[in-house]
C-alpha cells in the first residue's frame, strides 16, 4: 500500500472513532423527548401542586414525585439511604400574646399597634408616666427633672403645646417649630432617655392600624441557623406602642384623666404637666422562630474509575405558590422545565449504565427547595453537603428552559449561558463544544455581562457553588410576560425546545464525566 493509501485509511480509522464516539452519547441525548418531557411536567406544574411553594403540601408533593423518579431509574439514595435532604428553614413570626392596663385588656392593630423585631419580651410596670409632647425647647422642657430610664411612659406624639388661640407655648407664633413636623425628631429624643416603653399617641394611629391589618408582610423563610444567629443580637431600645386617642382615654378614664384635661393642664400653665398615674401593665409580645418542612431531592449515579469525583446537576422545584385571590402561580416554565430537564437527563444516564456505559465520575442528581425564598436549597446543601464539595467538578444548573424571550420569538434555536467561563475558560470550551457537535443552539451569552443589570449571574442555584469555587454554567430561556404570574402555565411550553436545551446539558455533562481530567479552575470573573 502507497504512503497515501495509509495516509488515506489512518484517517477513515479516524472518522469512523470520532463518528462512533459521537453516536454513543447521541443515542441516550435522544430518549430526552418531548413525550416524556410533557409527561412530566403536566404533573408538575399541575393545581394539585398547588404552584409548590416552599413549606407547603404542593411542594412536598412534588418531592415525593421526583423522589419516585429517582427511585424508579434506579438512582441511589444518597441521604442515609433517603433521597430526602432535611433543608432547616424556619421564620419568625410576630405576636402579641398580651397587653393589660389596669382592667383593660387590649387587642393588637384594634386598640394599639407595635411595630418591633424584637424576641420574646416582657414588661410590666406598676405606673404610667406622662411626659406631655416629649419636647425640650426653648425653655419649654416636659423631661425636666423626669428620670424615666426604666419607666413606661406616655407621650402626645403629635403637634406641639399651645395656647386656646392656637399660638404655639414654643414659638410664640401660631406657626409651630420643629417639634411639630418631625415626629422622629420626638421619638428618638425621648428614646434616648432609655424609658422601657413609650406609649405614643396620635390621631394617625387609627389609619396606619388600617393600613397595617391583614396586610403584614409574611414573615422570611431563611436558614434557620442564619436566623438563630441574627436572634442572638440583643436589642435594649425602647418598645414603641401606638395608641389611637381613644384608647389612651379609655386608659386615662380609669385613671380618673383625659386626654383633653392633659392637654388643657398644659395650656393654662404654659408649661409641661408631666406626672405619673399608679396602675399595672403587663406587656407580652416578640418574634417567635417557627420551623418550616422543606427538602432538597437528591439522586445519585455512581461512576466507575473515578467516581470519587462528583458532577452536580441541579434545577429548583419550588415556585410561588397561590395568590391571595386564590388563582395558582403553577411555575411551568419557572421551574418546572427545568426540573424536567433533570428527570429527563437521569433517565438518559441512568439508560446508558444500564447498557453498559456508566459514567467514569459520579453524578449527583439534586432538584432544590427555596430557590424562590432566596436560593436557600442549595446555600444549605453547600453548607452541608452530603457528598464532599472538594470533589465537585462542576455544576450544571437548570433554571427556566421552556419558554421563548420576545428577544427571540424570530429565531427560537437559542438558550441563555451564564457562568460558563467564570471559573474555568476550559469548561467553557466543552460547553461550546457540545453544542458545536451536538446541538447547535444559538448560545446568548448577555445575561454573562458582569454589567448585567438583572444581575442573573447571581440569581440561581448556581451561585452557591460558584461562591465555593466550583465551575458551573447556568442554562436560561430569559424572562418573559408570564415571569411569576399565573400565565406560566404547561400549555405554553415548547416541549421540543426544552428537550433540546436538555439535551445541551446532557452532552456537556457525557464529556464531563466521561473525559480524563476535570475542568481546571483558572479564573475568577465577576
Amino acid at each position: 500500500m502507497s504512503l497515501k493509501g495509509i495516509i488515506s485509511t489512518i484517517n477513515l480509522l479516524i472518522i469512523n472513532s470520532c463518528l462512533a464516539q459521537d453516536k454513543l452519547p447521541s443515542a441516550y441525548a435522544d430518549l430526552i423527548d418531548p413525550i416524556s418531557s410533557k409527561k412530566h411536567l403536566t404533573i408538575i406544574a399541575s393545581d394539585e401542586y398547588e404552584g409548590r411553594e416552599t413549606g407547603t403540601k404542593g411542594a412536598d408533593k412534588a418531592a415525593t414525585y421526583i423522589a419516585k423518579e429517582f427511585s424508579r431509574l434506579g438512582l441511589k439514595a444518597p441521604v442515609n439511604n433517603s433521597y430526602f435532604q432535611p433543608v432547616e428553614l424556619a421564620k419568625k413570626t410576630f405576636t402579641v400574646d398580651r397587653f393589660k392596663v389596669g382592667d383593660h385588656t387590649l387587642q393588637h392593630e384594634k386598640d394599639f399597634l407595635l411595630i418591633s423585631q424584637k424576641q420574646k419580651q416582657d414588661i410590666q410596670a406598676d405606673e404610667i408616666v406622662f411626659i406631655g409632647y416629649g419636647i425640650s425647647d426653648k425653655g419649654y422642657d416636659d423631661l425636666a427633672k423626669l428620670d424615666i430610664r426604666g419607666k413606661t411612659v406616655l407621650l402626645l406624639n403629635e403637634d406641639e403645646p399651645r395656647d386656646a388661640n392656637g399660638t404655639s407655648i414654643i414659638t410664640g407664633q401660631a406657626k409651630g417649630s420643629l417639634w411639630s413636623t418631625s415626629n422622629s425628631k420626638r421619638i428618638q429624643h425621648i428614646v434616648s432617655k432609655q424609658p422601657k416603653l413609650i406609649l405614643a399617641v396620635s390621631e394617625s394611629t387609627d389609619t396606619l392600624m388600617q393600613q397595617v391589618k391583614g396586610k403584614r408582610r409574611a414573615d422570611r423563610i431563611r436558614l434557620k441557623e442564619d436566623l438563630i444567629l441574627d436572634s442572638t443580637h440583643s436589642d435594649s431600645s425602647p418598645t414603641i406602642a401606638y395608641l389611637p386617642p381613644r384608647t389612651a382615654n379609655l386608659i386615662l378614664a380609669s385613671l380618673g384623666s383625659s386626654l383633653e384635661q392633659l392637654k388643657q393642664e398644659i395650656t393654662e400653665r404654659r408649661k409641661p404637666a408631666s406626672k405619673a398615674f399608679k396602675t399595672s401593665l403587663s406587656l407580652s409580645f416578640g418574634y417567635k422562630i417557627v420551623d418550616v418542612k422543606a427538602q432538597n431531592v437528591l439522586g445519585y449515579l455512581e461512576g466507575t474509575d473515578l467516581k470519587d469525583e462528583l458532577l452536580v446537576i441541579t434545577a429548583h422545584y419550588d415556585h410561588i405558590g397561590i395568590n391571595p385571590d386564590g388563582q395558582i402561580n403553577n411555575g411551568a416554565d419557572d421551574d418546572g422545565s427545568g426540573v424536567t430537564g433533570v428527570l429527563e437527563i437521569a433517565k438518559a444516564f441512568a439508560q446508558a449504565k444500564k447498557d453498559g456505559h456508566p459514567p467514569r465520575r459520579s453524578i449527583l442528581f439534586m432538584t432544590v427547595t427555596g430557590e424562590e425564598k432566596g436560593l436557600l436549597g442549595s446555600d444549605y446543601y453547600t453548607r452541608h453537603p452530603v457528598l464532599p464539595l472538594g470533589s465537585t467538578i462542576a455544576n450544571l444548573n437548570i433554571d427556566m428552559i421552556g419558554r421563548i424571550d420576545p428577544a427571540h420569538f424570530s429565531k427560537k434555536e437559542y438558550v441563555y449561558l451564564v457562568g460558563s467561563d467564570k471559573l474555568s475558560s476550559e469548561l467553557h470550551r466543552i460547553s461550546e463544544d457540545a453544542n458545536k457537535r451536538y446541538t447547535r443552539l444559538d448560545l446568548d451569552y448577555r445575561y454573562n455581562d458582569p454589567n448585567d443589570p438583572e444581575r442573573i449571574y447571581y440569581r440561581s442555584d448556581h451561585y452557591n457553588f460558584a461562591k465555593n469555587n466550583i465551575p458551573v454554567i447556568f442554562y436560561f430561556n430569559g424572562v418573559h410576560e408570564d415571569y411569576h404570574d399565573v400565565g406560566d402555565t404547561v400549555d405554553k411550553i415548547d416541549f421540543r425546545l426544552l428537550s433540546k436545551r436538555a439535551q445541551l446539558v446532557f452532552y456537556t455533562a457525557w464529556d464531563l464525566v466521561t473525559r480524563d481530567t476535570k475542568p481546571i479552575v483558572d479564573s475568577n470573573k465577576k
